[in-house]
């Protein structure tokens, strides 16, 4: 195949094959066609039909299948801390925690794109004091997080991603 377009990437082939399956909604397919085409409109996500804000920061995260083996790409909403990028495993509240946060525990190096910038980074979940203060800045960059945790008994997990040096 000669000149292959952007919409014929590995991961769009992937995520296309489980909307098929109803694994994943059309929404999420869309947002990463759109990251993948147009990196810095990709990144500014309207999630006003999901209760957040019309400029929600999202990044993409690449985790390594723990069952599969397989590299697996997801745009999730993010905020800053320092240099550190902050996610959440909220699921939306489900009781148990994303597939990705599943394979994060289990191998912590994973890949970041946040617009155009692309790098390796360390994942590791908060916790105690530094995890409420993550907790409180995420609610106000997504405010449905709080009824997320509302639905759950778990906690849902703030995750750090450290850049690799």
């Amino acid at each position: 195949m000669s000149g292959t377009s952007k919409s014929e990437t590995p991961v769009l082939i992937d995520f296309r094959e489980k909307m098929s399956r109803g694994v994943l909604p059309q929404w999420i397919v869309d947002h990463l066609d759109e990251y993948e085409r147009d990196p810095e409109k990709g990144h500014l996500w309207d999630a006003r039909p999901f209760g957040g804000g019309e400029r929600t920061p999202c990044m993409l995260l690449t985790t390594r299948g723990r069952k599969t083996g397989r590299q697996l790409t997801l745009p999730l909403i993010y905020g800053r801390d320092g240099d550190d990028v902050i996610i959440v495993g909220s699921k939306g509240g489900a009781a148990e925690n994303p597939a990705w946060m599943n394979n994060l525990l289990a191998d912590p190096n994973v890949g970041v794109q946040v617009a155009a910038d692309q790098y390796h980074a360390t994942a590791r979940v908060s916790s105690g004091a530094e995890r409420a203060r993550l907790w409180d800045m995420m609610a106000k960059v997504y405010p449905p997080y709080l009824d997320y945790q509302s639905r759950t008994q778990r906690e849902i997990p703030v995750v750090v991603l450290s850049r690799k040096k």
